[in-house]
């Protein structure tokens, strides 16, 4: 396991928990997510967002992420990914 795999499993995140990836694809996740903590507490956020998201409600439109919201989020990941060196 290393970064480059959790790089590719974090592109992938979005489909494969809305169920758009291949058998196999999942497979790969699934047993990458089986050894990696970061990636495996980084699914579980992932997933409350979209819950909260749900509940939030789908008539309202959410107003775009600021950039600078969005850098955090990739700084976080990077920080995550750089523990694990």
């Amino acid at each position: 396991m290393n970064d480059r795999d959790c790089a590719e499993i974090f592109a992938k995140l979005s489909q494969f928990l809305d169920r758009e990836l291949p058998p196999g694809a999942c497979g790969d996740i699934e047993e990458h997510l089986r050894d990696c903590p970061e990636c495996i507490r980084f699914v579980e956020s992932l997933k409350r967002s979209v819950e909260l998201c749900r509940q939030y409600g789908a008539s309202r439109t959410p107003e775009p992420v600021p950039s600078e919201k969005l850098a955090e989020l990739r700084a976080a990941y990077n920080r995550m990914l750089a523990r694990r060196r």
